[in-house]
């Protein structure tokens, strides 16, 4: 089934999502390869493709797990928790109706 993952950063992020992007980057094509990432991608802190300094207020995983305690397993061992990059983190089962 697919999973969202929704996650918010703390505030000042910026330097924290630098330092672990290529582990969480790595977890993420690594879903990918195994044909499980639907969409997955960071929330800019500002109206703008490349936030620059403004940094991220969040990311958005769509994967597929084979549960709701799976899916939050793997996103309880995101890098960028390790990092103190998300205040929270919230798994939820998610029903994809289009595209098919």
């Amino acid at each position: 089934m697919w999973y969202s993952i929704y996650s918010t950063d703390v505030p000042e992020s910026l330097p924290l999502r630098k330092q672990a992007r290529p582990a969480h980057l790595a977890r993420l094509e690594a879903l990918h390869e195994q044909g499980r990432l639907l969409v997955a991608g960071p929330s800019p802190a500002v109206d703008a493709e490349d936030p620059g300094a403004a940094g991220f207020t969040g990311s958005v995983v769509i994967a597929k797990f084979d549960s709701l305690s799976a899916a939050q397993e793997w996103a309880d061992a995101d890098p960028y928790c390790d990092a103190g990059v998300y205040a929270n983190v919230i798994v939820k089962p998610f029903k994809l109706v289009l595209p098919q």
